[in-house]
């Protein structure tokens, strides 16, 4: 049986409207009923950081600003070069079920497939790598995207009752346009999943929720230095 996903490619925004606009969709998608691909990218260099980090620890780590509390885990991410995107399923959905390894593993096997579709030869992570803690393309985690033994393909989760959010970051090769490895990524989900993609088309309630988060929340030092 095939299913509909929704697909957003919502151009570039500022980090914390970017960040702002996950944490809306993941506290909505059990009311959109379908899972949503962003894809998505930055109108200003920019770092974010896992929602556990102790915010004087990151902003030693680098001099990219504005730097952003996420509403996943994870680690210190630079948003100077990179292709981002985020997943968001509804607690109804098979997605929602996985253990939180697994999921990871799904995705990063999803984005190696799309590289492997435009002749790039990727390979997951057998175990991990921990270089510098706290920076999350220093080194790897388990199941991150390798090309050439160096990681190019990082996410984070969160999990709660409103559904799953995945955030992932790509570094990639050179030779690759980011609009043809969308497309195989896109493809793969077609031909393997049997997923129809529809256009996604935020409500004005969305649109009005993502405003006040992004003023309220991410936008603001007390939130993103608040430990």
């Amino acid at each position: 049986m095939s299913e509909t996903w929704l697909l957003w490619k919502c151009g570039k925004g500022a980090a914390a409207e970017n960040m702002a606009i996950d944490a809306v969709l993941l506290e909505r998608v059990a009311e959109v009923g379908r899972p949503i691909l962003r894809l998505y990218g930055w109108s200003e260099p920019a770092a974010t950081f896992g929602y556990f980090q102790k915010f004087s620890e990151v902003a030693a780590l680098t001099t990219l600003r504005p730097l952003v509390r996420r509403p996943t885990g994870g680690g210190l991410v630079p948003h100077d070069a990179d292709w981002t995107y985020s997943l968001v399923f509804p607690p109804s959905h098979p997605w929602y079920e996985l253990k939180a390894i697994e999921s990871y593993r799904r995705v990063h096997a999803w984005i190696q497939s799309a590289f492997l579709d435009q002749k790039v030869k990727t390979e997951l992570a057998p175990l991990p790598r921990h270089e510098a803690v706290g920076q999350c393309f220093i080194g790897a985690e388990q199941n991150d995207v390798l090309f050439e033994g160096k990681k190019i393909a990082g996410g984070a989760q969160r999990r709660n009752r409103h559904g799953l959010l995945v955030q992932g970051s790509i570094q990639p090769p050179s030779q690759i346009r980011r609009i043809d490895w969308e497309k195989s990524f896109c493809d793969f989900a077609t031909r393997n999943w049997n997923v129809h993609w529809q256009d996604f088309q935020p409500s004005e309630p969305i649109f009005e929720a993502i405003a006040k988060t992004t003023f309220d929340q991410f936008s603001r030092d007390d939130y993103n230095q608040k430990r």
